[in-house]
């Protein structure tokens, strides 16, 4: 089943999980499932809620809940760069149940590279050294659907985005996973897209941004209200506003920390 099938939103709610493994490299209960519904089988990540740890900066709602209110967002702004997700009971209780992506090995869309082997016209974003001492940069792709992605974090306000969070399917769509520390209030972008920074968005984003800006209009509040709080709501709906008032990438905080670490 691809992300873009009719139906795979109902088909995550009612199939049956049976766990298959754990991802351990993730810092919540994260189980790689297979899901059955009607002689289709597919495979997805669910996290239960009972296996996340409490955040201080993220004291309301749930992580998994956080995970559906991203895919929400980036559902209503057309933007197909979340996979599937919803909320629904599991063998551990309510969690996020979100498609699995398969991912193309050795096309990474993200990367730490050697000066002289940063592909033409990937974005530098870090210069740094290696455990080796050997200098590395951090950069990624400039590829129109990371540009999105990186328009949409700033519209999820993404504390975290790692470069593993970046995918690219064999499907040939590029996907973000990994939302549970997005839409606070308060601005906590962290992100290792910032190549576009100062730069005007693409079209396709401020296309995009009037979409959800419409959707922020109409019923998406509503949806959203289960997963995340009235004030995250309205600063949501504040960033949107905001950025199609002035439609350009950001700048990192020097004050502050704009990449997450570890940056993978």
């Amino acid at each position: 089943m691809l992300p873009t099938d009719p139906g795979v939103g109902e088909f995550l709610l009612r199939g049956s999980l049976e766990i298959e493994g754990r991802l351990v490299d993730a810092s919540n209960a994260t189980l790689f499932c297979a899901i059955e519904a009607d002689g289709v089988a597919a495979q997805c990540v669910y996290k239960p809620v009972r296996g996340e740890r409490p955040l201080w900066d993220f004291p309301d709602g749930t992580l998994a809940g956080r995970e559906v209110a991203a895919y929400l967002v980036a559902a209503a702004a057309g933007l197909p760069l979340i996979p599937p997700t919803v909320l629904r009971e599991g063998p551990f209780g309510p969690g996020m149940a979100q498609l699995w992506i398969d991912t193309k090995e050795g096309d990474d869309l993200v990367d730490v590279l050697p000066p002289d082997e940063v592909p033409q016209g990937w974005r530098p974003i870090l210069h740094a050294h290696d455990r080796f001492g050997d200098p590395a940069v951090l950069a990624h792709s400039d590829a129109a659907p990371v540009a999105l992605m990186s328009a949409l974090d700033i519209v999820l306000n993404n504390a975290d985005r790692k470069g593993g969070h970046v995918l690219h399917g064999t499907d040939g769509g590029v996907y973000g996973v990994d939302h549970g520390i997005c839409l606070h209030q308060e601005n906590k972008l962290r992100t290792v897209l910032w190549g576009w920074a100062g730069e005007a968005l693409p079209d396709e984003a401020v296309e995009a941004l009037h979409t959800l800006n419409a959707a922020l209009c109409g019923p998406l509040p509503g949806e959203l209200s289960a997963h995340i709080t009235r004030a995250e709501i309205a600063a949501l709906t504040t960033r949107v506003k905001a950025l199609l008032a002035a439609p350009v990438y950001p700048v990192p905080d020097e004050d502050g920390r704009p990449i997450p670490w570890p940056a993978f």
